[in-house]
């Protein structure tokens, strides 16, 4: 995302992230942990080490999968069986049931159940096999050995869903445990539901925000934790797409179905309805709560069943800068959004093809500099993918670019009495200075020349893969799972839970869809629908308090039932 640098210039500002990393001792620190916890750590993984979870010494989670469509696909292709054996896959959608067991050769992430556990997971009676449903509900009912769900459906879903199986564990007298996707819930209202059903039931709910569990983002808080930034007045992010290339359907999909509009221009958002789908659920589509089969499977075309780019991408990258910044709260959003491409012909919806969004965030000095603010701007359009996607973070002595979950790079701000491009220079770091890390360029470099990566103890020479967080989501989510106490539950003591949480607990999450979501109010909740600046109340981050950012006046597809 840093658009005029060169390739070399990145390729130096990966050295330099990658040699202060080693110079504050983060790879170093978590290789000595792992040689401490001997066989209790997770063979080979310096992410578990870090994210402190261990083996589940050979008792995986008995899991079902709920929504097998593209998340459910990259959760299965990323989880490890050691810590999550699933058991049981349900969705209303033929193509995705089959998918899920075949893998999709186009994106090597959604491997499928076959490769990860072999052939036999459709065969009945094979000591593998992974049973089809279609209802959750029969699922949980006929599957007493279920322990836990994973949940990818769409986000109206997603309360209603997980409140449904976290009852059904307190009916059955044993806690289902709930890792859902993100973002949490359709509206704040639902997310306070969401937890305080998980409280009276016993039951862990675990949110998918995998930022929580990259080690790439994790090395980066640290070095921004150093001081080696400087103070930070400003963080940019983005996620910009291209969707006005015209569409052509491969055949190999299978048929369209006559009558349903078929995408004019390529965008996963507005797939193709196709016949096996179409033709299995048009006659029973209405007890799932749509109006149509279209309805299911473009459902992030409509704001009554997706929460538009905030939701799906934004929520990412505010809840990453939050991170950044020691998980603050905003202190207010305003921007703008609009469907400024899409329309009737081209792939028409009812939600912002475009938001430009603008956070105060407070700053480091806040409690006594009402002016120590720092902002955060956030884009994401649909008509042009020039940069990557990522964020760019600007302190008064050195600048870290975020790039795509894939890489950080780092740049020193240029003294005034040095000669030389800053971004073409070596960054050397000293941690012995009063007030923490310092970092000056330098025409050397005395650190290693293959620097441990912030991911699987890969080395960055060799090209080891960078981890984007959903392994060890769904690997400390069972290590927390094998350690819960459902009597103990969330208890508190000084303030604290007693017992071990993922790091993404429901009201970690929440705080990330009251960002998201108030920005969707920030950009119509005017009069007539136009731009207005909120500021964020602190009862809305509270799960105990009823007072909420939600429009009154908007209504999800599916409403939660708590009884």
């Amino acid at each position: 995302m840093a658009i005029d640098m060169t390739p070399e210039q990145k390729a130096q500002g990966e050295k330099n992230f990658n040699a202060a990393t080693e110079a504050l001792g983060l790879n170093r620190r978590g290789f000595l942990k792992a040689g401490i916890l001997g066989a209790g750590a997770v063979g080979g993984s310096a992410a578990a080490v870090y994210f402190g979870y261990q083996s589940v010494q050979g008792n995986p989670v008995k899991t079902a999968l709920i929504g097998a469509g593209d998340e459910g696909g990259v959760l299965v292709g990323e989880h490890n069986p050691d810590f999550l054996q699933f058991i049981a896959v349900c969705d209303i959608r033929p193509s995705n049931i089959k998918r899920i067991y075949d893998g999709d050769p186009k994106v090597a992430l959604r491997k499928g159940f076959k490769k990860v556990y072999g052939s036999g997971v459709d065969k009945k009676g094979s000591t593998d096999y992974i049973e089809p449903f279609t209802d959750y509900r029969e699922m949980l009912e006929k599957r007493k050995d279920i322990e836990a769900v994973v949940i990818a459906v769409p986000l109206h879903l997603h309360a209603p869903v997980a409140i449904d199986c976290m009852l059904a564990g307190k009916a059955r007298g044993k806690p289902i445990h709930v890792l859902c996707e993100k973002l949490m819930a359709w509206n704040v209202k639902q997310c306070k539901q969401m937890i305080q059903v998980a409280k009276d039931t016993g039951s862990i709910l675990s949110i998918g925000h995998q930022r929580h569990y990259s080690m790439l983002y994790s090395h980066a808080t640290e070095v921004i934790k150093s001081g080696l930034l400087g103070d930070i007045k400003h963080i940019r992010a983005l996620w910009h797409r291209n969707f006005t290339w015209p569409y052509k359907h491969d055949d190999k999909l299978g048929l369209q179905v006559p009558g349903i509009t078929p995408p004019a221009i390529r965008d996963g958002w507005f797939p193709p309805v196709l016949e096996n789908d179409y033709n299995a659920l048009k006659d029973t589509i209405n007890k799932y709560g749509y109006d149509n089969v279209e309805q299911l499977i473009r459902w992030r075309l409509f704001a009554e069943t997706g929460g538009g780019l905030m939701a799906e991408l934004g929520s990412h990258q505010l809840d990453a800068a939050s991170i950044f910044l020691g998980k603050v709260k905003p202190l207010a959003v305003q921007g703008y959004g609009g469907k400024m491409f899409f329309g009737p012909g081209k792939n028409d919806r009812n939600i912002d093809d475009h938001v430009f969004m603008t956070y105060e965030f407070p700053g480091k000095n806040y409690a006594t500099d009402k002016n120590d603010v720092v902002i955060v701007s956030y884009s994401s359009i649909s008509t042009n993918s020039f940069e990557q996607y990522g964020e760019c973070l600007m302190g008064s002595r050195g600048t870290m670019v975020v790039e795509a979950e894939q890489k950080v790079m780092l740049y020193t701000e240029k003294n005034p009495m040095a000669k030389g491009d800053q971004r073409s220079m070596d960054v050397q770091v000293s941690t012995l200075k009063p007030g923490g890390a310092a970092a000056d360029s330098s025409s050397t470099w005395g650190g290693p020349s293959a620097a441990v990566t912030a991911s699987t103890g890969a080395s960055a020479a060799a090209g080891g893969p960078i981890s984007r967080g959903y392994r060890e989501e769904m690997e400390d989510f069972a290590y927390c799972v094998r350690l819960w106490d459902a009597q103990l539950g969330y208890a508190k003591k000084d303030g604290q839970y007693v017992q071990r949480m993922p790091r993404c607990h429901g009201e970690v999450a929440m705080a990330d869809a009251v960002i998201a979501l108030t920005a969707n109010r920030a950009m119509h909740g005017g009069p007539n629908g136009v731009p207005v600046r909120i500021e964020f109340k602190k009862e809305w981050f509270d799960a105990d308090s009823d007072v909420v950012p939600d429009d009154p006046k908007a209504k999800p597809k599916v409403e939660v039932k708590l009884g």
